[in-house]
């Protein structure tokens, strides 16, 4: 922002000096606050003695910290009568209440406590709702699908160091990743496979080789992953635990790399044991079950890797400083990508630490096609400059993905209501609360 300055009694003008066109937008969802309130209060200093008085529709009512807090609908908002709020805000109270363990949030939804919960185990939607409000009607089950990017979930590889330097290494990972068996065994194959940063949208990679417009914006790097231009795909394995074809390709790989099995053994060309950590956080059972599965599998390459379980409060440490050599990772992304996709695979952030670039990415092309998204003038450059950034992350193989949903499950007390007509963007935000309505009838 260069400049800001008041135009009229309700209107500011703010001028950028970069060419950017997602800076008015993320000047426009900046919070109003009321300068008298916040007038010699160091913002530094936090605590609940200060209630912030906002622009929203609702004010917050009480806060019980740790536990609880209540919006109460504002009376005299000042935009209730005009016509883009019709049909939003239409609770008198809403009450969040925060849990320090899933199952118990769970249970509490159970015995009719909490009114919406939203579920994020396939397994679990189709098992545990078995109980008698559910049975008599009470609790609704809905699906709400959208078509938001899938965003990436699974094991990423830390580029910055070896053995993941090597992209022929992060292949064999993927090919010794049996997918399609452990799918089936951990997830009863209930949702579909993440095929790239973007999949599941407007804004993913199409199959095969690039179209014209995305290999025309590829063309100027001379940096792109192995299979960029011509199509790049996941290994698909065969359904068994042995995955034989996939492990034999992952050999070859890792042979091209510099490596070979002695005595059972994967060593470099100094003898050395290829090794490396997969650094995981407690609690998280469903990646740890995964990754056992995963280890059997890299035991007939001849590697063994170390398995590092440790709590929330080292994992943030570790991740934030890159101390990992492989990590469970999740990243979302939505329908209009922006300026957060520097932090999360810029060559910048690659050197800063506690940014979202775990695998290290430094590529002139990814630095690019960012900044070709970001001033894109039309909808189809948009959309074209992110389908090329998509398939150089994708052919970089820096995480082993696993699943997605294309829909969200919610299971609500049958008071509450939602519209027929869902958005492209199904339940993110914006939905529930905003667009939902109580009603006994």
């Amino acid at each position: 922002v260069e400049t800001m300055e008041q135009t009229g009694p309700r209107s500011v003008r703010f001028t950028f000096n970069t060419d950017n066109r997602e800076l008015a937008l993320l000047m426009g969802m900046r919070p109003i606050l009321q300068k008298a309130q916040w007038e010699g209060r160091d913002f530094s200093q936090s605590g609940f003695d200060v209630v912030p008085i906002g622009s929203s529709p609702y004010v917050i009512d009480r806060v019980d910290p740790g536990r609880s807090i209540r919006l109460k609908r504002n009376p005299d908002y000042w935009g209730k009568d005009l016509p883009f709020m019709q049909g939003l805000a239409n609770f008198d109270e809403i009450r969040y209440e925060y849990f320090g363990d899933g199952d118990v949030v769970f249970e509490a939804f159970k015995a009719g406590e909490i009114n919406s919960y939203r579920e994020a185990s396939a397994a679990k939607w189709a098992q545990r709702y078995d109980f008698p409000a559910v049975a008599n009607g009470d609790v609704i089950k809905s699906l709400i699908p959208h078509q938001q990017p899938s965003g990436i979930k699974g094991f990423v590889m830390n580029s910055r160091r070896a053995p993941f330097d090597d992209w022929r290494v992060r292949e064999a990972m993927l090919l010794a990743f049996n997918y399609d068996y452990i799918s089936e065994t951990i997830n009863a194959d209930q949702q579909p496979r993440i095929t790239s940063y973007f999949s599941n949208s407007v804004l993913g990679m199409q199959q095969g080789p690039a179209d014209p417009q995305v290999a025309a914006m590829l063309a100027p790097y001379d940096d792109l992953p192995e299979g960029t231009l011509e199509g790049y795909a996941l290994p698909q394995g065969d359904g068994t635990a042995r995955n034989r074809a996939n492990i034999g390709r992952a050999m070859e790989l890792l042979a091209q790399a510099g490596y070979s099995a002695e005595d059972g053994v994967m060593r470099d060309a100094e003898g050395a044991p290829l090794t490396f950590t997969i650094l995981l956080k407690q609690g998280n059972t469903e990646a740890q079950n995964i990754i056992d599965i995963f280890v059997q599998a890299l035991a007939r390459l001849g590697i063994q890797p170390k398995v590092t379980v440790v709590d929330s409060a080292q994992y943030v440490e570790r991740t934030n400083s890159y101390d990992f050599d492989m990590a469970y990772y999740l990243r979302r992304l939505s329908l209009s990508p922006g300026n957060e996709q520097r932090l999360y695979w810029g060559s910048e952030a690659a050197n800063q630490q506690g940014t979202s670039n775990w695998m290290g990415v430094q590529s002139a092309a990814v630095d690019g096609l960012i900044e070709t998204m970001l001033s894109a003038q039309d909808q189809d450059d948009f959309r074209n400059a992110t389908r090329a950034l998509d398939r150089v992350l994708t052919a970089g193989r820096y995480v082993i993905p696993l699943w997605y949903s294309d829909h969200s499950m919610l299971a609500h007390r049958k008071e509450l209501h939602h519209p027929a007509r869902l958005p492209l963007y199904g339940d993110a935000v914006g939905f529930q609360p905003d667009v939902w309505w109580y009603s006994e009838d």
